[in-house]
């Protein structure tokens, strides 16, 4: 599974969500340019096989207006604290291996 973490996601989630979910990449740390557009997002992912890990429900219409790949996990959880955002992926991991093996595009964490 490849994770890319938008601009709205600690980079510090990276080396914390590897060792559980396999590869994770901040969308700083790619080609794209900072600050990316939404759609450069959108199109990298899909092109790299990622699932973006965002707080930004702009990727909600996205997904709706486009369908997917990519997949999208959308945490609606306000402002948190980089830990208290691993330990909420960690906690929805069956989830996100669910959303990442089967026919669905959005899982949608509040």
């Amino acid at each position: 599974m490849k994770l890319l973490l938008d601009a709205n996601i600690s980079w510090k989630l990276c080396s914390l969500l590897t060792p559980h979910f396999g590869e994770c990449t901040h969308v700083n740390k790619t080609s794209l340019p900072v600050p990316a557009a939404d759609t450069r997002i959108w199109n990298y992912a899909r092109e790299n096989g990622c699932i973006i890990v965002t707080q930004d429900s702009d990727f909600l219409n996205l997904l709706q207006a486009k369908g997917y790949p990519p997949k999208i996990i959308l945490l609606r959880t306000g402002n948190i604290s980089t830990q208290e955002a691993e330990r909420i992926l960690l906690q929805a991991k069956s989830s996100i291996e669910e959303l990442d093996q089967k026919d669905l595009g959005l899982l949608e964490i509040w």
